[in-house]
């Protein structure tokens, strides 16, 4: 399991500090029917590093981010309920996903051809119309889709509209 090494006791807000001046879109939850196996597989085939778990008589999760994401923080929230432990919990298919914009074409090849080895390539590299640009996809051991993209924009997009330099 990959944890964040820039994650502080400081950048921890206290009891009834939430350190948010506005609504934020800040997590997606998706349900597992096997915790370790979701953490194993997000946190080899994506960036994402687990941040926090809990757990209580319900089950267990997890929360993970990109490493040191801490001004727009969002959280992929992992969740294994006891009750439904052992099956397949995956609701994101065939076309509904989770997107990663990679900086380098190569990329996409790379997870691509990572996926195909272990099994959960989903859809093969190619090019779509813009604006999606280069992608592949895998599933995650529920079925979840993950979507990795190139040239995309999504992240110039939003930068563009409201970063420093518009």
């Amino acid at each position: 399991m990959t944890t964040d090494p820039t994650r502080t006791a400081a950048a921890t807000a206290g009891p009834g500090d939430s350190g948010i001046n506005q609504p934020r879109w800040t997590h997606i939850a998706l349900p597992s029917g096997d915790l370790d196996a979701s953490i194993a597989f997000y946190t080899s085939m994506t960036p994402l590093v687990v941040v926090a778990t809990r757990e209580d008589p319900d089950g267990r999760n997890a929360w993970l981010s990109n490493p040191g994401q801490w001004e727009t923080p969002f959280v992929l929230v992992l969740t294994a309920f006891n009750a439904a432990k052992g099956t397949q919990q995956g609701i994101m298919r065939p076309f509904a996903h989770i997107g990663i914009e990679v900086p380098e074409r190569a990329d996409v090849d790379a997870i691509a051809a990572k996926a195909q080895a272990d099994g959960s390539l989903w859809w093969e590299p190619r090019d779509m119309p813009d604006p999606v640009g280069y992608i592949c996809a895998v599933h995650d051991p529920d079925g979840n889709v993950v979507e990795f993209s190139h040239n995309q924009k999504v992240f110039a997009t939003v930068r563009e509209l409201w970063g420093p330099d518009r």
